[in-house]
């Protein structure tokens, strides 16, 4: 990345715009901007210079940066993120995982990266990746020089997670219409059920309408 896209980057912020719009503008994955500003003090302490800065001593050292306390931006932002995502009904421990790895610089961690980072058990961290996983949010690589499992997060993740999601509601609108047939097209249940599958299935289908225009623009 270079000093000018950095800069264009400050003025994205300055403007209130949306990491996707400042990905859009300067033709870079959403996450390699979310990464870019989540390392240098985050939305309301980036600076291009210093950002410029960063980036060459980690080239002349040759090695990957070194863990840091994060900033109080960077701390108030993967907050915000957590209760964002405990809201919408992750569970809390699922929810820090997740957010971590948004935040990490490269989108990926092992599962020992992950305990030793959260100060918490490594049974939590596999309960958290698991459900991550199963869910779409990240993928599991198998690190062959580590011997190890590395959990990675990247710009497909979203839409894996609404593929999945969308398939899991079509199966129960196919289930809702099954039964709907088993008990008499023309009885109340009947037509209970079949309507229920009949909107689930229209919903299903426009949300991965749009989630297939969207990642076409996007990409």
């Amino acid at each position: 990345m270079t000093q000018q896209d950095r800069q264009r980057i400050a003025a994205g912020i300055a403007d209130g715009l949306s990491y996707a719009e400042i990905a859009r503008r300067l033709d870079r994955p959403t996450s390699t901007i979310s990464r870019e500003i989540g390392r240098n003090s985050g939305s309301g302490g980036y600076q291009p210079r210093r950002a410029q800065q960063a980036t060459g001593r980690r080239a002349r050292r040759g090695t990957p940066t070194p863990a840091r306390a994060a900033g109080p931006s960077e701390d108030r932002a993967g907050a915000e993120a957590i209760e964002m995502a405990v809201r919408a009904g992750l569970p809390r421990m699922t929810a820090r995982v997740h957010v971590d790895l948004l935040l990490s610089e490269d989108g990926r961690r092992t599962a020992a990266e992950l305990t030793r980072r959260l100060e918490v058990s490594p049974a939590s961290v596999s309960v958290a990746v698991n459900y991550l996983v199963q869910h779409g949010y990240v993928r599991r690589e198998r690190d062959p020089q580590r011997r190890s499992d590395v959990y990675v997060i990247d710009d497909e993740a979203w839409y894996r997670s609404i593929v999945l999601s969308t398939r899991q509601t079509l199966e129960a609108a196919q289930s809702a219409m099954a039964a709907g047939e088993a008990s008499g097209p023309d009885s109340p249940v009947g037509q209970r059920m079949a309507k229920a599958g009949l909107f689930l299935e229209r919903v299903s289908l426009d949300i991965m309408e749009s989630a297939d225009r969207w990642r076409s623009l996007l990409t």
